[in-house]
């Protein structure tokens, strides 16, 4: 099993910045992809960006240029994912989500964090 903790969110005004941190441990040698999902009252979660264990990275077109995906994988016992958001807008306010991927389920994903509220004023 892998367990996600993520941190960092809360209330900023509309062209400020946030950190979010994601720790994933337990398992984590079962992880492909990590990834950032969002959730808006009334609308459906988004995956907002993802890295492969290679670092590859993928935005989703409303953040990009915004967002920037990061991963940590120095330690044996816990992966590390960042998401760096500058210039936010009151369209980011969304609950969001870390997410995990795991080896041989495509691209599901398999382990989820509690979720971190990011609220933007304008």
């Amino acid at each position: 099993q892998v367990q996600l903790v993520e941190s960092g969110g809360g209330l900023v005004q509309a062209g400020g910045s946030l950190r979010l941190s994601c720790a994933a441990s337990g398992s984590i040698f079962m992880i492909n992809a990590m990834g950032w999902y969002r959730q808006a009252p009334g609308k459906q979660r988004e995956l907002v960006a993802a890295i492969t264990r290679g670092g590859i990275t993928t935005y989703t077109d409303s953040v990009k240029g915004r967002f920037t995906i990061s991963r940590d994988n120095a330690k044996n016992t816990v992966q590390i994912v960042y998401l760096q958001m500058n210039s936010l807008k009151p369209e980011d306010t969304a609950v969001y989500y870390c997410a995990a991927n795991r080896v041989g389920a495509g691209g599901r994903y398999d382990y989820w964090g509690q979720g971190t509220q990011v609220t933007v004023s304008s």
